[in-house]
């Protein structure tokens, strides 16, 4: 399907569950002072955005593929705090509509609709404060992961018996329906997200054939789809520049991180190179030939899969080179003649990987390669420092103009900041600036 047709289904299905319910309130439903129909609206916007940031999260690829991975996050975000501002609006106005209801807030006596929306607050506030803690109290992502995941499904559920307690709503022949059906959607999202994929998808089992060190800290996981009985492997396809969660382990609860694939999408094996910084990366690099993986995805929208633009600037912090190397790899593939422009930004000049295959695909491709070092050692004559307006300059050129240029930025935040104040600078469209960075949760 088009990006852009979408990225417009996406919306308006989204859109459909922030608005139907409460439109159809204020359409059908004419009974009850203000302060009564304002808390029943309130709650049901809270409801319908407790929904959508539950969806967005849940690794439906074609959603990652609209909007890519960093700008569905901002939106979850988003509304985790509009679901949160929404509960106390629907809070105040419940105590606006009469002040003795202050007595709901008292899980003692409360009756058990009101126990619930009260549980589901305090798990949104512990949630909100989790997130905003999380580096202050350099929680592991794990734990931060499954701390968030169970605060999350506790406020969801308690929402949920809320609505279903208090009965009013559901008895509606419009707005009851309405809310099955969310329900009915919202478990099939969850059921793929934590049963089907992680249990049962035969696309997700892969094979490791090889495992390449590119040097002391770095190797890269060569995967094939697995294949059983006979039967042929299922089909993996990926657009360049996409990155998939790997778990050593069928299970809801295996440890699992994300990696950038780096092999071109031509190639009949898929490649993740591989930083070694931690136990889990360490046990991949540990990892028997024949071993088993699971693998979830492809995911994002980081990608040069289009056929708009003449030219690809590509900025690389250490192994945020891997998502470049698909796509160079796969232009080389296609004998892609469009320009290509990398610049690699690394301490030392160990750490710059690929040099050799790079060196081979100038002779494919329209590629001019910078190399950039933060740290220079003696005999080094090439750039150093940060990524700056100048350095862009020099290497974009005034061969294309800025409309026909798309910029790829993937590495760490600090050059991921220095890169885009840089390109804004040159003045490059917001529209045509890509970033993908470390740290998405």
């Amino acid at each position: 399907m088009d990006q852009r047709l979408l990225r417009a289904t996406w919306l308006g299905g989204l859109g459909v569950i922030i608005s139907a319910p409460s439109l159809a309130y204020l359409a059908l439903s004419s009974s009850g002072g203000f302060w009564h129909r304002l808390s029943v609206l309130t709650g049901l916007l809270a409801l319908s955005a407790l929904v959508c940031a539950a969806v967005l999260p849940s690794r439906l690829r074609s959603l990652n593929r609209a909007f890519g991975i960093e700008s569905v996050i901002d939106v979850h975000r988003f509304f985790g705090v509009t679901t949160a501002a929404l509960v106390f609006a629907h809070l105040a106005c419940v105590v606006a509509a009469s002040p003795s209801n202050i007595t709901l807030l008292d899980l003692t006596t409360a009756p058990g609709r009101a126990k619930a929306a009260t549980i589901s607050t305090l798990a949104l506030v512990a949630l909100a404060g989790l997130t905003v803690l999380r580096n202050q109290a350099r929680l592991s992502y794990e734990l931060w992961k499954w701390s968030h995941v169970t605060l999350a499904a506790t406020a969801l559920v308690a929402a949920a018996l809320h609505v279903w307690l208090l009965d009013q709503l559901m008895r509606d022949a419009v707005i009851g329906p309405m809310l099955t059906l969310i329900a009915l959607a919202l478990g099939i999202v969850f059921g793929h997200r934590w049963v089907w994929r992680p249990m049962f998808d035969p696309s997700t089992e892969f094979v490791v054939r090889d495992i390449r060190r590119e040097n002391h800290t770095v190797s890269t996981l060569v995967l094939v789809p697995c294949s059983r009985d006979g039967r042929p492997a299922t089909s993996w396809a990926f657009a360049p520049g996409q990155f998939a969660w790997i778990r050593l382990d069928r299970s809801v609860m295996a440890q699992e991180h994300p990696f950038t694939i780096a092999s071109s999408a031509h190639s009949d094996a898929t490649e993740f190179t591989i930083r070694h910084t931690g136990d889990f990366t360490r046990a991949l690099r540990r990892l028997p030939i024949g071993a088993t993986v699971w693998v979830d995805g492809p995911h994002g929208a980081f990608t040069n899969d289009v056929e708009t633009s003449a030219c690809f600037v590509m900025i690389a912090g250490g192994v945020g080179i891997t998502p470049m190397m698909s796509m160079l790899r796969t232009a080389a593939h296609r004998r892609d003649p469009r320009t290509y422009r990398l610049i690699v930004v690394a301490s030392k000049p160990e750490d710059l990987l690929f040099r050799a295959e790079l060196a081979e695909l100038r002779g494919v491709l329209d590629l001019e390669v910078t190399e950039v070092l933060r740290r220079p050692v003696e005999g080094w004559s090439g750039p150093t420092g940060d990524v700056s307006a100048e350095l862009l300059s020099m290497v974009v050129g005034r061969a294309h103009h800025p409309t026909e240029v798309d910029y790829f930025i993937c590495g760490p935040p600090a050059l991921v900041s220095d890169a885009v104040s840089a390109l804004d600078i040159l003045g490059a469209p917001a529209d045509h600036v890509h970033t993908e960075q470390f740290d998405m949760a």
